[in-house]
């Protein structure tokens, strides 16, 4: 399950607040804590909110 930070994270993204760069440098911040599982969903959020663009 998401923390409420990797959640207002994932909404800001699909509102298109970050660019591309700034999602991938916010990710990789809080990455190390997620699960694997957690990491796959987050990827496949990202590839369908930037691949649109």
């Amino acid at each position: 399950m998401f923390t409420r930070d990797v959640r207002e994270w994932i909404q800001k993204v699909e509102r298109g607040q970050y660019s591309y760069d700034d999602a991938m440098y916010e990710f990789a911040n809080f990455a190390k804590y997620l699960t694997i599982q957690e990491v796959k969903q987050i990827k496949n959020k990202l590839l369908n909110v930037y691949n649109k663009s």
